[in-house]
C-alpha cells in the first residue's frame, strides 16, 4: 500500500525508515530539529542481521564500501591479560558474514545517498515538532524517530517512559593510528574499548563515573595496558565527545499508536493519524551490546516491510502497525534489558567475582 508519511528525526533510524517507505511507494517528508545532521565520528557495529536489512533497503553495498570487519577481539584486565574472547567468530560462522564496523558519517552518507536517489524526499532541517497531532492532520502516518527525548513519544504515550540516568558517562574519540589490540578492558567501575574503524585509525570509548572530567580521563587510565594511554595521548581532548549514559525506562507497552480513520474523517481536535516509534524513541539503550544502530535499522526494515505488504486503506495501516509491534517490541526490549544488565556487570567494583565469571565464557 502507499500513503503520505512524515518522519520526525533524521538519524539512522529515521533515514532508514524514510528509504523503506519511499521504496514502498509512499510520499515521505523528513523533519529534523537540528540545523545540521550529526556527523561525529563514533563507530557503529553492524550485526549481520542489520546488514541484511540494509541490503533490503538498497544501501548494503554503500555500507560495505567503507566498513571494516570486526574480528579477534578480547576482554582484558587493566594489566592486559586476556580473560575471554568476544564471540565474533561464532557470529561470523553462524551468519556467513562478519560483524562490520563503520563510522557514523559513512553510514549517514550511505543512507542519505539512498534517499537522494529518489530525488523527491525533502529533509527539512531546523524543524522542531511541538504539536504532533497538528503535524499528523494531513498525513496517513507519523514516524517518531526523534531519539530518547522523543516529542512524538511524549505526545502519544505521555511522559511515564523517559530518559533514565545510569550513573556513568562515556567519552569517545578516534585516534589516527591502528591499535595492535581490539576489544574491551574492564577495571573497577570503569572500562575502555578499542575497535578498528578504517585503515590507519582506531575508535575508542571509555566509560567512567559521571563526575570524571576530560582532564581526569587520562589519569583514570594512566596505568592501564598499552595502547590505552597512547590512544588518549594521541587524541586532542577538544575532539572527544562526552555523553551521559541513559536508557528509556520503563519499557513502553507498545511502539505504535493507531487511529485507523482517514485524516479527512477525523473530527477537529481528535487524533488524526497513527504513529509508530523507531530507534531510541522506542527503546533507547546503553551501548554495551553495541546494538543501538542495529535495532534502529531492524525497526525501520520491519515497519516498512509490514506497510509494503498491507492492503490499501487505513485498516491496512493499522494492521501493519500491529504486525510491526509484534515483530520488534519484545525483541528490541530484550536487547535493551540485556545491554543495561551488561552495563551493571561491566562497571561493578566487585571485580574478582566478575572476572572469574568472564573467564568461564567459551573461548
Amino acid at each position: 500500500m502507499t500513503g503520505m508519511a512524515t518522519v520526525v528525526g533524521a538519524g539512522i533510524g529515521g533515514l532508514a525508515t524514510a528509504i523503506g517507505l519511499r521504496r514502498a511507494g509512499w510520499t515521505v517528508t523528513v523533519l529534523e530539529r537540528r540545523t545540521e545532521l550529526e556527523r561525529y565520528g563514533a563507530a557503529f557495529g553492524i550485526h549481520p542481521t542489520a546488514q541484511a536489512a540494509l541490503d533490503r533497503l538498497g544501501v548494503g553495498d554503500a555500507l560495505r564500501d567503507h566498513a571494516v570487519p570486526y574480528r579477534d577481539a578480547h576482554i582484558r584486565t587493566p594489566d592486559g591479560r586476556p580473560m575471554a574472547r568476544l564471540p565474533l567468530e561464532r557470529i561470523e560462522s553462524k551468519a556467513g558474514r562478519p560483524e562490520l564496523l563503520i563510522s557514523r558519517p559513512y553510514l549517514l552518507d550511505a543512507l542519505l545517498a539512498g534517499l537522494d536517489a529518489f530525488g523527491d524526499v525533502p529533509i527539512k532541517l531546523g524543524e522542531r515538532v511541538t504539536d504532533v497531532d497538528a503535524l499528523a492532520a494531513g498525513q496517513d502516518l507519523v514516524i517518531g524517530a526523534d531519539g530518547i527525548r522523543s516529542a512524538v513519544r511524549t505526545a502519544r504515550f505521555g511522559d511515564r517512559s523517559g530518559p533514565r540516568r545510569v550513573g556513568t558517562v562515556a567519552w569517545i574519540g578516534i585516534a589516527d593510528f591502528e591499535s595492535p589490540v581490539h576489544g574491551e578492558t574492564w577495571g573497577s567501575g570503569r572500562f575502555f574499548g578499542l575497535t578498528p574503524v578504517e585503515p590507519g585509525r582506531t575508535n575508542w570509548y571509555a566509560t567512567v563515573p559521571e563526575a570524571t572530567t576530560a582532564e581526569e580521563l587520562r589519569a583514570s587510565f594512566a596505568g592501564w595496558h598499552d595502547p590505552i594511554p597512547r590512544i588518549l595521548d594521541a587524541t586532542d581532548p577538544a575532539t572527544w565527545i562526552r555523553y551521559e549514559m541513559r536508557h528509556l525506562y520503563p519499557a513502553l507497552p507498545s511502539f505504535v499508536s493507531a487511529d485507523a480513520r482517514p485524516a479527512s474523517r477525523v473530527p477537529t481536535g481528535a487524533r488524526p493519524a497513527p504513529v509508530a516509534l523507531v530507534g531510541d524513541a522506542a527503546h533507547a539503550m546503553t551501548p554495551n551490546l553495541g546494538q543501538g544502530a542495529c535495532t534502529a535499522i531492524l525497526d525501520a526494515d520491519a515497519l516498512t516491510r509490514a506497510l509494503a505488504a498491507a492492503p490499501p486503506g487505513p485498516a491496512g495501516i493499522a494492521g501493519a502497525l500491529r504486525a510491526y509491534d509484534a515483530e520488534r517490541r519484545r525483541s528490541a526490549q530484550r536487547t535493551a534489558f540485556g545491554s543495561r544488565t551488561l552495563h551493571r556487570f561491566m562497571s561493578t567494583e566487585r571485580t574478582r567475582l566478575r572476572d572469574a565469571a568472564v573467564r568461564l565464557l567459551p573461548g
